[in-house]
């Protein structure tokens, strides 16, 4: 009975309980002050109870009453929206058996194969739940020249027998979106398209032809970028003597990538008379919600083609840059004006730094430390604490190293990366040379502790550059970074006096990336080693730097035994056994497929552990870095690469 009446209290409502216990104490108060009304308000207290319980009792009938009523009636609604709905319908299993079709459906697939839509569909279910997935459809599928949303989700069916694999059913939606497809590419292709166009070599054409001959040229320059804008419904508008903006439809870029930027070549097949190949560096972005905003990614791309050496075309789109051509020679600027200029931003910059860290790339090489060296006799002399980060031990410097630590003042500027994440803060400038990827350098971590950097870099640029850095030095045309920060030294406006060894350095940096003074060697790489020869540059004790020993020379032979040759003109190769140092034993044994005859292009593989890298040489008209930059797109590579043609690594 006790047990009855907590239940029957239980399902009464809290509000109702209340009441009745303020009746009851109501009631209580009464009865003490007037003792003959206990028992009348015992039996009235109990009416009200029960009177209570049976009105919430009939509710309770009445809202069930309508649930049911209600329910049914969903039922029905839901019965006859399925066989009557707009859109085509299927109920199906997991299994690919079909449980019912609405009408629609019928209708609409009825002259296509729809089953084998369906199995695609029933595959990659089974895919998700063999994954342990929940299995969800919502997808984009083409049907008989139309595209359908195909949406459902699956709920798992309930069998007897729990020994039995478990199956899942759904129904699918079929929603026809055609016309929202068609719109919105019609929309896309609408949009704006903002490129800019420049001529590479325009100062030296205009320098070296004749003065009679300079406007055929232009004219010819001109009809050949109007007509190929003509093309594509475009404008193009002169800026500058050397500059063009170009405006187009969206639809035609698609088409301009599949030719490969056609115009690059048809430029180059305009004559001078004295011989000068013509080169244009194009750059196209559609990000950016106005024509004004696709206009700076346009020239943020620019710079990313002109640092890669220009004669090429760079399209910005979906945050991703895209590069074609890129096959000519990087043209040497004879100026030095911005060496001048970069040298005088870069003392003032020194002076208002609280210390100065100077970091090269990754495996570093007798370039990335000799550049190092030269800006710490840069930074030293206006009287700065200069550090150089050097974090790992390679082959290709471990004998400079050693010749370094012999002298004294030495001993506290190489740090590791513990020691340069503790000396680096706000006001540190922080210099990066001979590289200006940002997972490349030698501590990215450092990148991330000061805005104050600053770049010195020769490489063509890529697209994961570092972005904020405050000053660039950037020219793709220089031999190396040793050659780019001897020219900083020479036109500072302090007397700099480099000691023996960071001469030695630095020359010995412009002797390896020019391989011996045989590649990429202008007339500013001669006169950056004259103005160091004159501190007395030991050449006997820089060669032996660069010596291997026999363990190493004979695993380099070796793999150029093994070299097969494609084509009769590209060397490809690979080092098998895991080394740390197969990034340097693969870029020397692609040097020495190079002096194979007939070899114009060489490659070869090395197994790092857990990375693999590849290093490619070319002294022709391959251009290496490009297919390289294709296989790290597709492929978790640590790339090596570089080109004897361009030095590109």
């Amino acid at each position: 009975m006790q047990n009855n009446n907590m239940k029957m209290f239980e399902n009464i409502e809290t509000k109702t309980k209340v009441y009745l216990a303020i009746i009851a104490i109501a009631l209580i108060l009464l009865c003490v002050n007037v003792t003959i009304y206990i028992i009348p308000s015992i039996v009235l207290y109990f009416a009200i109870i029960l009177y209570t319980v049976w009105v919430y009792n009939k509710r309770k009938t009445e809202i069930s009453s309508y649930i049911n009523e209600l329910t049914i009636n969903m039922d029905s609604a839901a019965k006859n929206t399925l066989i009557n709905s707009p859109f085509p319908l299927i109920i199906l299993e997991t299994d690919g058996n079909v449980i019912w079709r609405s009408s629609r459906f019928n209708k609409e697939f009825a002259n296509v194969g729809i089953n084998n839509y369906i199995d695609e569909i029933t595959k990659e279910i089974k895919m998700d739940i063999d994954n342990n997935n929940i299995p969800t459809v919502d997808k984009e599928i083409d049907i008989d020249e139309k595209t359908y949303h195909v949406i459902g989700d699956y709920v798992k069916i309930k069998q007897k027998d729990k020994r039995k694999t478990s199956k899942y059913m759904t129904i699918l939606y079929f929603i026809d979106i055609t016309e929202t497809k068609e719109l919105l590419n019609k929309y896309n292709d609408s949009k704006t398209c903002v490129g800019i166009i420049m001529i590479d070599n325009y100062e030296e054409i205009i320098q070296r032809i004749a003065a009679e001959e300079k406007p055929q040229v232009m004219a010819e320059i001109e009809k050949t970028l109007y007509d190929w804008a003509i093309k594509s419904e475009g404008i193009i508008i002169k800026t500058e003597r050397d500059t063009f903006v170009y405006v187009f439809e969206q639809k035609h870029l698609e088409e301009m990538q599949n030719e490969k930027f056609s115009v690059l070549d048809k430029i180059k097949e305009i004559k001078t008379s004295e011989k000068l190949q013509l080169t244009l560096s194009i750059a196209i972005s559609n990000e950016g919600e106005t024509d004004y905003e696709r206009y700076q990614t346009a020239n943020d791309a620019m710079d990313i083609a002109l640092g890669r050496g220009g004669d090429q075309a760079v399209v910005r789109t979906n945050g991703k840059y895209n590069f074609f051509g890129g096959k000519a020679q990087e043209l040497e600027k004879r100026t030095k004006v911005k060496a001048r200029v970069v040298a005088h931003a870069l003392e003032e910059l020194i002076e208002n730094a609280e210390n100065v860290i100077i970091m090269g790339h990754q495996n570093g090489d007798i370039d990335s430390i000799g550049s190092s060296l030269g800006l710490y006799r840069f930074a030293k002399t206006i009287k700065k604490d200069v550090y150089v980060v050097n974090n790992s031990k390679s082959l290709a410097i471990n004998s400079f190293i050693e010749t370094l630590n012999e002298q004294e003042e030495y001993e506290d500027i190489i740090i590791d990366k513990s020691e340069a994440l503790a000396k680096i803060n706000s006001n540190t400038l922080l210099i990066v040379t001979d590289t200006h990827k940002k997972n490349f350098v030698e501590i990215p971590e450092l990148l991330d502790k000061t805005e104050n950097i600053v770049i010195i870099d020769h490489h063509r640029k890529s697209a994961d550059f570092i972005e904020n850095a405050i000053l660039t030095f950037h020219e793709a045309y220089a031999s190396s970074a040793s050659e780019l920060v001897t020219e900083i030294i020479e036109y500072g406006t302090n007397d700099i006096v480099l000691n023996q060894i960071e001469a030695e350095g630095l020359y010995a940096g412009i002797m390896v990336d020019t391989k011996n003074f045989t590649f990429k060697t202008g007339v500013r790489t001669f006169e950056a080693a004259a103005y160091l020869k004159k501190y007395g540059i030991d050449i006997i004790r820089v060669k032996k730097w660069f010596q291997s020993d026999l363990e190493s020379y004979n695993v380099i032979a070796d793999i150029v035994k093994r070299a097969e040759i494609i084509n009769e003109s590209i060397g490809i190769s690979e080092y098998e056994e895991k080394d740390k140092n197969a990034n340097l034993i693969c870029a020397k044994a692609a040097d020495e497929l190079l002096t194979i005859s007939n070899i114009t292009a060489s490659f070869v593989i090395g197994n790092l552990g857990d990375k693999v890298c590849i290093s490619g040489r070319s002294i022709g008209d391959i251009n290496v870095q490009i297919i390289l930059e294709k296989l790290r797109r597709r492929r978790t590579y640590y790339t090596c690469w570089c080109t004897t043609r361009r030095n590109d690594n």
